[in-house]
């Protein structure tokens, strides 16, 4: 975990990390004398023998550090589901081939609490979840979730992937529980949309500039056992028409509220993966087996956590707090020092023209005051 954080997401990295100072200290041994650490072939032997017994431990182990990260019972969070393209790495166990992104890959299931960033759960898993198997993750997370916090709202958010009947119509039936999601667009939506469109077009043929329109109906698809509120926003720019839909149960939110500052802000999910995926490399999941890339992506999920949680926690009121991780690993983590062992402590001294420095002291101030209480 501490590898990954610090840009090194390959297990070959292990073989001239094991006898890196800092890597030592922070496991616990002498980084002079100490005995040397894992190697490749010992973390690879690792990931490969985890059972799905341990790796379903692995995953409540995230939730329940979810639930720990907050110092008081939230009012309101918002569970932000995505699936992001894994390539796969040759003839891996229950590899596929997706039509959408033109190759053999895999779908891992990214799941963040949309306010805060904080991450939830990954799931890594062949393709994409049935209604039924997505309603299986959703009721074991929010039992866990109401075990702790009985009376948060909750309210789950996704593409129209994620607009699955079972889903929905389980949602409906809870308490303090909502769903805002996208709706994949057919005629008959677009029929209820014509007016709107037909009253935007009007408006930006009158003021030539950008038009956008919401509007609140109700629709009922074939495979839905009711009636059920549909936002559609319409957009009439120079670049033409574009118009998008979106289901929820939120009955009493204006639809411009809804759709800005509701659905939107699921775009901020999109970040979060990219820190994951491209600056964490977490789809560097190469292993043979199923269960070892599952166990590879909890190893990334760690370091997101530790990265994020000292990104918002010990950065904070610093330029820092808002950096990429990558931005984070190259100009805080992978500094020169040198690292001195004595009968009575360790000293490790970076550069004395350390251009971030004064960052580096507070923050080691912040964690000895957390130590101490």
């Amino acid at each position: 975990m501490w590898q990954i954080a610090a840009g090194y997401e390959d297990a070959n990295d292990a073989n001239t990390l094991r006898h890196d100072p800092i890597f030592k200290v922070l496991l616990g041994r002498l980084p002079e004398s100490g005995p040397p650490l894992a190697s490749q072939p010992t973390m690879s032997r690792f990931e490969n023998r985890v059972s799905r017994t341990e790796l379903y431990r692995l995953a409540r182990v995230f939730v329940d550090q979810f639930i720990a990260s907050y110092d008081r019972v939230p009012t309101l969070i918002v569970l932000d589901f995505d699936d992001t393209e894994d390539p796969a790495h040759g003839e891996q166990e229950q590899v596929r081939y997706d039509g959408y992104y033109g190759g053999y890959c895999f779908l891992p299931l990214h799941l963040y609490e949309g306010l805060s960033g904080r991450l939830i759960t990954t799931i890594f898993k062949a393709k994409r979840f049935s209604g039924t198997q997505m309603l299986a993750v959703l009721k074991r997370l929010v039992k866990h979730l109401r075990y702790a916090w009985p009376d948060t709202l909750i309210v789950c958010r996704g593409d129209s992937h994620f607009a699955y009947p079972e889903v929905m119509q389980w949602i409906e039936a809870q308490t303090n529980l909502h769903y805002v999601t996208g709706l994949t667009s057919n005629n008959v939506l677009q029929k209820l949309a014509h007016e709107v469109i037909e009253q935007a077009k009007r408006a930006y043929a009158r003021d030539g500039g950008k038009v956008t329109r919401f509007h609140s109906t109700r629709y009922q698809a074939g495979t839905w056992s009711c009636q059920r509120r549909v936002v559609i926003k319409v957009e009439v720019s120079v670049q033409g028409v574009n118009t998008r839909f979106v289901v929820t149960d939120l009955e009493q939110a204006g639809t411009k509220v809804l759709y800005r500052q509701l659905y939107c802000a699921r775009g901020q999910a999109e970040n979060e993966i990219k820190d994951h995926k491209r600056y964490l490399k977490s789809d560097r999941t190469s292993c043979h087996r199923f269960a070892a890339n599952q166990f590879r992506l909890f190893l990334h999920s760690a370091a997101y956590v530790l990265l994020e949680t000292l990104r918002r926690d010990v950065f904070q009121g610093t330029p820092w707090a808002r950096a990429t991780m990558e931005t984070i690993q190259l100009r805080l983590l992978k500094l020169g020092a040198r690292v001195q062992e004595f009968t009575d402590r360790i000293k490790i001294s970076p550069a004395s023209s350390c251009p971030v420095a004064p960052v580096l002291r507070r923050s080691l101030t912040l964690l000895a005051c957390v130590r101490l209480t």
